[in-house]
């Protein structure tokens, strides 16, 4: 199936410039009308061509850095496209790599559509953990692609560090309070059993 080049963009969720740029520079199964439009053939119509199909995650913990979500996507297909993988979706998500409740990449994980999950960094899928989830998509024959093993940038670690602090200081004081909740309680029942055997 064909479509015009900003159809394909959409569909994958990236910028028209974008897909122009890596039709420019022949990264993409397309031709130009005599009216200077665009099409793209569709590699994912014709599942014998392209081996690899490819969901796309990024993430960055706060919504200041949107720009560079963006970034990070269309850097994404870029590579993806360069490795000649059909692109399932592109998945974008704001939240903390130490947040294990990440509705979007929930989705992601649950998805059995795609057959490699490409990721920037390591620590942009989990902060921690990222082993297990490599592990559970080998065993749904899946698996993950970390394109960029380097460290990544101070700012965003900062704020995943200051996330922890802030996550065992509540529970610490949660579990100060459930302590003396639970005190109480058995006090109670002591009482009303002795209160009984009288």
């Amino acid at each position: 199936m064909a479509m015009k080049l900003s159809e394909y963009a959409k569909k994958l969720g990236v910028s028209y410039h974008t897909v122009w740029r890596l039709w420019k520079q022949g990264q993409l199964d397309a031709y130009q009308l005599p009216t200077g439009t665009v099409i793209v053939r569709d590699g994912e119509q014709n599942p014998q061509l392209v081996h690899e199909i490819a969901c796309i995650y990024a993430r960055v913990s706060s919504s200041e850095n949107k720009d560079n979500l963006k970034r990070q996507a269309d850097r994404l297909v870029q590579y993806s496209t360069a490795r000649g993988y059909g692109i399932y979706k592109v998945v974008e998500e704001v939240g903390s790599g130490l947040n294990d409740n990440r509705q979007k990449l929930i989705s992601v994980l649950s998805d059995k559509k795609f057959n490699v999950l490409v990721v920037e960094h390591k620590d942009r899928l989990t902060r921690f953990g990222a082993n297990y989830i490599q592990v559970l998509l080998t065993q749904t024959g899946r698996r993950l692609e970390v394109v960029n093993n380097a460290a990544n940038d101070k700012e965003d670690l900062m704020s995943d560090f200051a996330a922890v602090i802030t996550s065992f200081c509540s529970r610490l004081y949660g579990l100060r309070r459930a302590k003396r909740k639970t005190e109480k309680l058995i006090a109670e029942l002591q009482s009303n059993s002795e209160e009984s055997c009288n």
